[in-house]
């Protein structure tokens, strides 16, 4: 009898240290910024601008505007939750090799980015950067592109404007449903600050939805990215499965370059 109150004792101890550390903890969870020196100079073999735009709160963001020989439009990149516009920029490159301008802000606290977290301030962090983009573009010049964590960013701005595509790099139903896959055993649904509904998002969309999700997918399931592909009620949607892809390395198959392509260089899809 003592050793089951011993073991529901320490297994209690644990549930209760879980909830605390993911009430206290849960952006330190969710975000991986790494932070740039403000006098740190990016060095790329594309050409591009440095940009810092500044929140309505006071927050100064960060961006970098890369530019193509022959411009076929702008690509509006939102990255994952780890590191900063020095790795980012470097990803940017692969769009603009095929013609595309691309624009990569930093969240806050991210790289040379300033300001306090928050799921409305990021969403309004995002709108700024559109509002900027259409000041350079047409919007049916405009494409969305969202990575992991930028998915939710991506979907929630196509929802509310009409951007020529949306593409979705490993993407999420919600971040509940994958904190939920992880914490299982914890009421995340009421404890986590951060919902990221993209599935609301979507039900708004006014644009064709493309969606590159890999089978082996370890940080957002695979099955997570196909219910929010299934979640679109528009028939304008493609969905790329890339069998074997991980979360991060969806660019070393030819499935995504050869769906990527298609998406971009093919003047109907």
């Amino acid at each position: 009898m003592s050793r089951l109150r011993k073991f529901v004792g320490w297994l209690l101890a644990f549930f209760v240290l879980s909830l605390a550390m993911l009430t206290l903890f849960q952006e330190r969870l969710i975000f991986l910024p790494t932070k740039l020196p403000k006098d740190f100079q990016y060095v790329f073999d594309e050409d591009f601008e440095e940009i810092f735009l500044t929140a309505d709160d006071g927050a100064r963001l960060n961006a970098l505007h890369f530019n193509a020989d022959v411009s076929k439009g702008l690509i509006l990149y939102f990255h994952g939750n780890a590191g900063d516009l020095s790795r980012w920029g470097e990803i940017a490159s692969y769009f603009v090799d095929k013609g595309y301008d691309v624009l990569v802000m930093d969240y806050r606290t991210y790289g040379k980015s300033t300001g306090k977290l928050s799921e409305e301030a990021l969403y309004q962090d995002a709108e700024l950067f559109y509002e900027y983009a259409l000041g350079h573009y047409q919007e049916s010049d405009i494409v969305l592109y969202g990575r992991s964590l930028g998915t939710g960013l991506a979907t929630y701005l196509a929802s509310r404007n009409r951007p020529k595509k949306l593409i979705l790099e490993t993407p999420f139903y919600s971040l509940v449903e994958v904190a939920k896959e992880k914490f299982p055993y914890l009421p995340v649904g009421s404890l986590l600050r951060y919902e990221f509904p993209s599935y609301q998002y979507v039900q708004s969309l006014k644009s064709p939805v493309y969606i590159f999700h890999g089978t082996d997918d370890g940080v957002v399931p695979f099955a997570s990215g196909k219910k929010l592909f299934n979640a679109v009620p528009s028939e304008e949607k493609t969905f790329f499965k890339i069998e074997g892809g991980d979360h991060n390395n969806l660019i070393a198959f030819s499935d995504y370059h050869r769906g990527i392509d298609a998406v971009l260089l093919a003047e109907k899809r």
